[in-house]
């Protein structure tokens, strides 16, 4: 009965500790996935890839009542001045509206750039996709419809990486030129919390891709 005990201790500690050791892989490998996705993230964010492209793609943010957020404003303004500098003859605005908005992202996006002397003729208004990966599959089909090759982006630093792999899963690579940073006063914005929330959103995307690879 005691060299049973024993064995029954002996055996629960030994899985205890394999336990804590494949704990403690886990997190080891999960710590350096999130420093290599943050590091790719950061990079992406501080490379501008502004060269002559068929269409300026903008994706959408935020919103109210019909008016740009500050952070669509930004993006808009940005995809503007690389209009004006002659890189693109088109620009695409992307998004769809939330549940009661009378407005969408990508209308939006259009009035303002209408607003701001680009013609009617030169903007074509995305106004249905909720997400990223929708508006990178609006995007595509829009690009294909009117065959457009070389698709220069426009979002937010800390978005651009993920935009791309996703593209780059599609089996089409895009140019990317992140919007400036807004300023608050003298203080430039934090992206501490948008690389955060990159970083789960590409880790998500990862995980889904792998899961659908394997059914």
């Amino acid at each position: 009965m005691t060299r049973t005990l024993r064995s029954h201790r002996t055996l629960r500690t030994t899985l205890g500790i394999l336990l804590a050791l494949a704990a403690l892989a886990c997190i080891v490998s999960l710590a350096a996935w999130f420093r290599w996705v943050h590091a790719q993230i950061v990079h992406a964010a501080h490379i501008d890839q502004a060269a002559p492209a068929d269409v300026l793609c903008v994706f959408g943010a935020a919103e109210y009542n019909g008016r740009p957020s500050r952070v669509l404003r930004a993006r808009l303004e940005h995809a503007l001045s690389l209009y004006r500098r002659g890189l693109a003859p088109f620009i695409l605005t992307l998004g769809g509206s939330a549940p009661g908005d009378r407005y969408s992202e990508g209308a939006v996006g259009e009035a303002f750039l209408r607003a701001n002397g680009v013609p009617a003729a030169a903007i074509i208004a995305e106004t249905h996709s909720r997400s990223t990966e929708e508006s990178i599959a609006q995007a595509i089909t829009i690009a294909r419809e009117n065959h457009f090759h070389r698709l220069l982006i426009v979002s937010d630093p800390a978005h651009v990486f993920r935009i791309q792999a996703i593209f780059d899963a599609s089996g089409m690579q895009v140019l990317a030129s992140p919007r400036e940073p807004i300023q608050d006063g003298n203080v430039p914005e934090s992206e501490t919390g948008e690389i955060i929330h990159e970083a789960l959103a590409y880790s998500l995307w990862r995980v889904q891709q792998s899961l659908a690879h394997l059914l």
